[in-house]
């Protein structure tokens, strides 16, 4: 499953981040493979989500985060 299929409170493992222009500053900004993410809230329409990345937020948009692969954590 993507990141951006991802629901409200989940929290998921990052499996691996798809070739995309955004990959390197995605991956400065801590979201790499083996790390845990939690879904914090959308915005009302959806875009962006807020995501907890290790001690901070991250407002990620839906299109970006349709290009990382994650696994629920139980």
């Amino acid at each position: 499953m993507t990141l951006k299929e991802g629901k409200t409170g989940m929290k998921l493992r990052i499996q691996s981040l798809a070739d995309s222009p955004l990959k390197e500053r995605l991956l400065t900004m801590g979201l790499l493979p083996g790390t845990v993410v939690e879904i914090l809230r959308s915005a009302p329409l959806g875009d962006p989500m807020t995501l907890s990345v290790r001690s901070y937020n991250l407002a990620l948009r839906r299109a970006d985060a349709a290009n990382i692969e994650v696994t629920a954590v139980q």
